[in-house]
């Protein structure tokens, strides 16, 4: 079992899709569409590969919520990637600067980044392949 997709309220698409296509050059818009939810009018595409992807609606009210406070919802999401460096400097040439470095680890480089809606994002390098080094607690 994995995950497929993460499906995200966002309030501008092309924003969302700034960020998440200079993380992932690799991937595409596979389909989109519009409709209602439950009587507003949105917007959707799904921006992924043949295996994953993220579900975008534009039809996002507000903010997100306080990343330093405890309220419930979504802290962040990770994903790993081959070439930590390679992606901050795809995502800097697009505007994004990250919003914190990771935890120092001699096992992995992580770091994150706040998208245009306030999700936080965090992207993994590991820098080994034995699972009781990657899953390192200190």
């Amino acid at each position: 079992m994995h995950l497929e997709h993460l499906n995200l309220v966002v309030s501008d698409l092309e924003k969302s899709l700034k960020f998440y296509k200079a993380a992932f050059p690799h991937w595409h818009v596979r389909g989109g569409g519009e409709g209602e939810w439950y009587g507003k009018p949105r917007k959707w595409i799904h921006f992924g590969d043949d295996y994953n992807y993220l579900a975008f609606s534009d039809h996002g009210e507000g903010t997100n919520r306080d990343l330093t406070g405890a309220q419930v919802g979504v802290a962040h999401f990770a994903f790993i990637t081959n070439d930590l460096q390679a992606l901050k400097a795809r995502l800097a040439e697009s505007g994004f600067q990250p919003s914190k470095d990771g935890a120092d680890s001699p096992y992995r480089n992580n770091i994150y980044y706040i998208d245009p809606d306030g999700f936080e994002v965090e992207f993994v390098e590991y820098l080994s392949d034995i699972p009781e080094q990657r899953n390192h607690y200190d």
